[in-house]
């Protein structure tokens, strides 16, 4: 099948580089709202045949005109929302931001036993990714989209797929509404067909004042 993963729209706490993971979470900023209008023109060249959001309020704000466009229901899934930051919740200084991000990243690099503080680790992680992913790809949609989060996206695609190294996905950033495109199942294996870091609706929707960790490079996140 065809997957295309869109990172949610700009939220306050990306603007404040804040990691904010819990539910229901943050909805959109103004640009945010504006970068999620953009999806329909901007993937309009795909024949979309399912959409999935996750349990965060901001990919459900972020699918809503692409959803309207297309007249699909969206189904909400429990386990592709953002990796939990347990006791590192609501922080935005460079300690907490630099272990959140190493913790997160040495799951996609296979180190699944790894821990974040006061919260879970990767087999939790990839456990209920995965679970989502599957029913997706069971529900007989040849081409889904899912609205998802950052650092979820980033690492679950450096454990999954097997046409481009682990690290390939650590040095490129993914901002608000950026794309990712993927090609197969499990039993096949995946494939990366298309990386898109900017808003998919255009560059003029960047941010470049905003400070954004979980979509930022891990070199520009941890330094």
């Amino acid at each position: 099948m065809r997957l295309i993963l869109i990172r949610h729209g700009q939220t306050p706490a990306n603007v404040l580089g804040q990691l904010d993971t819990a539910h229901p979470g943050p909805g959109l900023t103004e640009l945010g709202f504006e970068q999620a209008a953009r999806i329909p023109e901007a993937i309009r060249d795909e024949r979309i045949d399912a959409l999935f959001a996750s349990t965060l309020l901001r990919t459900q704000l972020t699918i809503a005109p692409l959803a309207a466009d297309l007249g699909l229901a969206v189904t909400i899934l429990g386990g592709i929302h953002e990796i939990e930051a347990g006791d590192l919740e609501g922080k935005s200084d460079r300690a907490s931001v630099i272990r959140y991000m190493e913790t997160a990243f040495a799951w996609g690099a296979g180190d699944l036993d790894a821990e974040m503080p006061g919260g879970t680790d990767g087999h939790n992680f990839f456990g209920r990714y995965n679970a989502d992913i599957a029913e997706i790809v069971d529900s007989g949609a040849e081409t889904a989209v899912v609205v998802s989060h950052g650092a979820a996206i980033r690492v679950w695609v450096a454990g999954t797929v097997g046409n481009v190294p682990r690290e390939f996905v650590g040095e490129r950033d993914l901002m608000n509404t950026g794309i990712v495109i993927l090609e197969g199942s499990f039993d096949e294996g995946w494939r990366l067909i298309e990386w898109e870091s900017t808003p998919v609706g255009g560059s003029d929707l960047v941010d470049a004042a905003a400070d954004d960790p979980t979509g930022e490079t891990l070199d520009e996140a941890t330094r």
